[in-house]
């Protein structure tokens, strides 16, 4: 799932304040005060279906409280209960207390039944909700699903510059769904980059064109090394007819799309679930509905989105990733690492997989296993710096220099001009004890390459304090500190280089941020350090 990084979020520091505000005495009787903070409680801690179960039962309590409804209404979509959601809906909306993003679970249900005039009611409502922008494409597919002119409902052009390109994107799709093939792959060819917008674009053209038994004429939309566009070069499968369902699912994740570029939240679930519920088959709103919920700390909904998606999909690739990804970035390295190894194992497994695993165990400090792995890879992609790279990194890592050394040789001359591995060549060539002058020469160009990178700097100076060149090491590692307090092996190189400069309180002050950052072993080595110094030297 190349995606924008995911970051849970503890609910649980703000709880105690949340619960100051409780709804009244409607909940009093029943159980329903206990229902409720047993959800807010299950909320905190991300146990999604949980809190969903617990909030119906609060509002069957108080099936007239709007703060009850709410939450529910939000957890609901989280844990994907369509019913409790749409019950939640229905109260907020009779009191008046909706929020604008109810109108997306009205159109995903008219929808999913593909009632023209519940599609027309539902369309309707948007007014100015977050969806307003995508008011004219809606009506275009909703026209479309009825057999008239979708045309005629794009002619008029918005002013809106966001609503435009949604308007423009969608005329290009419905050409296509409305056999006009030539003219509509003209148009999303002129239309579309390289964004991932544009991808999803592409793919959906793709499975247009591919039920129409057309497969072949979606080649020139069909470009670039996105892992989904390579699928379906591979295999376009049976495609998806068009259908009102289709486009407004489509243009759903469309905008979730654009919200994953920066800080999801409710309204990124909302969008996906409303996706889903329109089309169940569209696994794009999966990947991104697996990241909101892993952003709102539901690692366990996240992971079964994922799940969700088939092996067949043309995301089934990034469905594999994302799993490993959501995992880790949870703090379940284990698992992680575990899901890593099933995938790297399973029948079919790409070579992606298995590099996906041997990412897992170095991160594991099983770098032997690494190797291992990353050499099998080798035969494939002998000419790929990035695999001679890995294959000497891990070697290095296991402690194996005069294997590790070649490798990491042979990445640099495959990527003479790639900044990380002339750093990295350069700096364990000087580690190892290897000529100086000429692994200076190596940092050097990764450092005219990327002047500000602290780990490129970290390294030059390191490099020039070993030979001996402590003035001009300095400034560098300086730099190197203060663009990345938090690595620990930059902050115990610039103590070891005040140290050598008698600046004693210094270095014991960059040592002691070195140990708050650094794993248990080296940790121990800079306490001895921070207690008795750099040895004298003979």
């Amino acid at each position: 799932m190349a995606e924008v990084p995911i970051i849970p979020i503890c609910k649980r520091l703000f709880f105690a304040a949340a619960l100051i505000i409780i709804p009244g005495a409607a909940l009093a009787d029943g159980g329903g005060l206990s229902a409720y903070l047993r959800a807010r409680v299950a909320d905190a801690d991300g146990r999604t279906a949980l809190a969903a179960a617990d909030y119906a039962r609060a509002l069957d309590a108080a099936p007239a409280d709007s703060s009850v409804a709410v939450r529910a209404y939000r957890e609901a979509l989280a844990a994907g209960d369509d019913g409790l959601a749409d019950r939640a809906a229905a109260i907020l909306t009779r009191s008046g207390k909706a929020p604008p993003d109810v109108v997306l679970g009205a159109i995903a249900r008219a929808a999913a039944t593909s009632d023209p005039a519940a599609i027309d009611a539902a369309i309707a409502k948007i007014g100015t909700s977050p969806i307003a922008v995508i008011g004219a494409s809606l009506r275009a597919w909703a026209a479309f699903g009825r057999g008239a002119d979708p045309f005629a409902v794009l002619r008029s052009r918005p002013g809106d510059v966001v609503a435009a390109r949604f308007d423009a994107e969608n005329r290009g799709l419905l050409l296509l769904a409305t056999g006009k093939t030539a003219e509509g792959v003209k148009v999303l060819t002129a239309l579309l980059g390289t964004d991932q917008s544009s991808l999803d674009i592409r793919v959906a053209a793709a499975q247009i064109l591919a039920a129409q038994g057309k497969a072949a004429a979606a080649a020139p939309l069909l470009v670039g090394d996105d892992p989904a566009i390579v699928a379906l070069r591979r295999d376009a499968g049976k495609g998806v007819m068009p259908s009102f369902a289709f486009g407004a699912s489509r243009l759903f994740s469309r905008i979730a799309s654009d919200l994953a570029a920066g800080k999801v939240g409710p309204l990124s679930i909302a969008l996906t679930r409303a996706a889903l519920r329109a089309d169940p088959g569209n696994d794009r709103a999966r990947l991104l509905l697996a990241n909101a919920l892993a952003a709102d700390g539901a690692t366990a909904q996240a992971v079964a989105a994922l799940d969700a998606v088939p092996p067949g999909s043309p995301y089934a690739a990034q469905a594999r990733a994302g799993r490993v990804q959501v995992l880790a970035q949870s703090g379940d390295d284990q698992g992680a690492l575990v899901a890593a190894r099933a995938q790297a194992s399973a029948p079919g497994a790409t070579p992606t997989d298995i590099e996906r695993l041997g990412d897992r165990l170095v991160l594991a400090g099983k770098n032997e296993d690494a190797a291992v792995l990353y050499k099998s890879l080798l035969k494939d992609r002998e000419n790929d710096w990035v695999a001679w790279f890995q294959y000497g990194g891990a070697l290095e890592q296991a402690g194996r220099w005069k294997e590790a050394e070649p490798a990491l040789a042979q990445a640099v001359a495959l990527a003479p001009d790639e900044p990380l591995a002339l750093n990295y060549l350069g700096y364990a060539r000087i580690d190892h004890g290897g000529a100086v002058a000429p692994s200076l020469a190596l940092l050097e160009r990764a450092h005219a390459l990327m002047p500000d990178d602290p780990s490129i700097l970290d390294s030059l100076g390191w490099g020039y304090f070993r030979a001996g060149q402590t003035a001009r090491a300095l400034p560098l590692i300086e730099r190197a500190a203060a663009a990345a307090p938090d690595n620990a092996e930059i902050a115990d190189h610039l103590g070891d280089l005040y140290w050598s400069q008698g600046r004693r309180y210094e270095a014991r002050y960059a040592w002691s941020a070195a140990k708050l950052y650094a794993d248990t072993e080296d940790a121990k080595r800079i306490a001895a350090k921070i207690a008795n110094g750099l040895p004298a030297k003979r």
